[in-house]
């Protein structure tokens, strides 16, 4: 890839023409001593010149135990946060820092506040998917992921009323698989809602043998449908275990990239929405690699947050990794 800017604004440097920007990450990783994580739902060009590609729980660990001086989080802002949580003197560096989650806006850290306020007689254990900004995090019992979340629900105390923030679709999945009685948020992705019953049964029409691979994020609707209900990450192992040789991906459209390079000679078919043939999340697409590239060259933008919140959020954080190992 080719960069087309040459000029600084603002003391914001820009690549010259004719820069090799895949190239030139990776000398100013080198130099910057970074590490680049990128979520699954990044653009291909991202995920290509990244260290590690993964979902949330994944990409955690990779946060937690780095010895990289500078973090380079290739995803959306809770995701930088998070990383900024367990790596307080560390540098961490988010190439757009508009890039937000529908889903973590959906649970306003002064919002859970006052309903935790208004209903503290139900004395909630409050698990929160990882999925939400810092200061929902702060006020959390333990964080979960798509992928350990039925895992740390089953651990959690008997004695408690669960409250599960802030996606209401994987909290009902969550409930089906362990029988726990939870009240839910009510949030959601804007990406996986829009699959539907409808739009998943006519791309199954055209390829009836291909199993439909879905994230728990999506309805209840389509994960009737669905062979597999899994994370991201789960989807890699189903998909190179399976002996089917097509699959429908009911996710956002960033995940075909990683599977069609790990698992080379499948076919992975896009779930369509009602309006389009693949769903992309614009948050998550609002990372560039022209970005990426400027963000180690300028050492910005960079996540901060005060400390106490981050203290507080971190301690479920670190009971999440435990409860998970």
């Amino acid at each position: 890839m080719v960069a087309l800017l040459e000029t600084a604004e603002n003391g914001i440097v820009a690549p010259r023409v004719g820069l090799d920007l895949a190239e030139d990450i990776l000398r100013l990783k080198r130099e910057r001593n970074a590490v680049i994580l990128a979520h699954n739902y990044q653009v291909p060009e991202i995920q290509d010149v990244a260290d590690f590609v993964g979902d949330s729980l994944g990409l955690s660990y990779q946060a937690q135990k780095t010895d990289a001086a500078v973090i380079v989080f290739c995803g959306v802002h809770f995701m930088a946060e998070t990383a900024k949580i367990v790596n307080p003197t560390k540098t961490v560096l988010l190439p757009d820092l508009e890039a937000g989650c529908s889903l973590s806006e959906s649970c306003p850290p002064e919002k859970l506040a006052a309903f935790l306020q208004q209903h503290a007689d139900k004395n909630y254990y409050v698990i929160a998917y990882i999925n939400c900004s810092a200061g929902v995090k702060a006020l959390s019992d333990v964080i979960v992921t798509s992928g350990n979340a039925i895992k740390i629900v089953e651990a959690a105390p008997r004695d408690r009323n669960i409250l599960f923030v802030p996606d209401q679709n994987l909290g009902g999945w969550v409930m089906e698989q362990t029988g726990r009685k939870m009240d839910l948020w009510a949030g959601n992705c804007y990406v996986h809602v829009e699959f539907t019953r409808q739009s998943i049964e006519r791309i199954h029409e055209q390829y009836p043998d291909a199993p439909v691979v879905a994230h728990p994020e999506c309805t209840f609707a389509v994960r009737l449908l669905a062979d597999e209900v899994c994370s991201t990450e789960k989807m890699i192992g189903y998909c190179k275990d399976s002996p089917a040789n097509a699959f429908i991906i009911v996710t956002e459209s960033g995940m075909l990239h990683r599977l069609r390079k790990e698992v080379p000679g499948k076919l992975f078919i896009p779930g369509p929405t009602d309006n389009c043939a693949c769903a992309d999340c614009r948050f998550m697409k609002m990372n560039t690699l022209e970005k990426l590239h400027a963000a180690l060259v300028n050492m910005a933008p960079e996540i901060t947050m005060p400390e106490e919140i981050r203290r507080r959020a971190e301690k479920p954080i670190l009971r999440m990794l435990e409860l998970s190992r």
